[in-house]
C-alpha cells in the first residue's frame, strides 16, 4: 500500500471515528453534539447572551438560536428577558439540563482534549503542524470551523427536526 493510501485511510477512520461516536452519543443522550456543546458552554459559564454565547462557541448567532430553540422546546434551556433591556435575552440551563448534562457521556472532543493535552509539547506541535498540512493539501485552511468534531453542519435545516442541529 503506498503512502498516499495510507493516509486516506487514516483521514477516514478519523471521519468515521467522529460519525460514529456522534451517532453513538445522540443515541444515548438523546441529543444531538452541539446541543451538547451548547449546553457544556453554558454550564462552563453560567447564563449568558446568545451574542456571548455564539462567540463562545465560535458559532453564527443564527445557528445557535436554532440550537437553544430545540433545546428550549425540550425543557433543557430557558431563556430570559434582561430586566433593565429588553432586547437582551439571557439563556441559562435549567435544572433538567444541568441533570441529564451531568449524566451524558464523554464527547469525542473531550477524549481528545484530555489526550492531547497529556501529550509533551513537542508532540502536540508536530500534530499541528501534521494538520495543518494535511489541511493546506486538501484546500481547507480557508473553511470556516468550529471546534467540534461534528461530521455535518451545525445548522442544519429544521426539515431534519430534532435529530439534528
Amino acid at each position: 500500500m503506498s503512502k498516499s493510501q495510507s493516509a486516506l485511510i487514516l483521514i477516514r477512520q478519523i471521519i468515521r471515528a467522529t460519525d460514529l461516536h456522534d451517532k453513538q452519543l445522540s443515541r444515548v443522550s438523546g441529543l444531538t453534539l452541539p446541543q451538547l456543546l451548547t449546553m457544556q458552554t453554558l454550564h462552563e459559564g453560567g447564563s449568558m447572551t446568545i451574542g456571548l454565547l455564539a462567540r463562545e462557541m465560535n458559532l453564527a448567532q443564527a445557528t445557535v438560536t436554532s440550537i437553544l430553540d430545540r433545546l428550549e422546546k425540550k425543557l433543557l434551556v430557558e431563556r430570559l428577558r434582561d430586566s433593565h433591556d429588553k432586547r437582551k435575552v439571557w439563556a441559562c440551563l435549567s435544572e433538567t439540563g444541568t441533570r441529564l448534562l451531568a449524566n451524558s457521556p464523554t464527547s469525542l472532543q473531550d477524549l481528545f482534549i484530555s489526550k492531547f493535552e497529556a501529550m509533551e509539547q513537542w508532540e502536540q506541535s508536530m500534530v499541528i503542524t501534521s494538520l495543518e498540512r494535511v489541511a493546506g493539501i486538501i484546500n481547507a485552511l480557508d473553511i470556516d470551523a468550529a471546534p467540534v468534531f461534528d461530521i455535518g453542519d451545525l445548522a442544519r435545516s429544521s426539515m431534519d427536526g430534532d435529530k439534528h442541529d
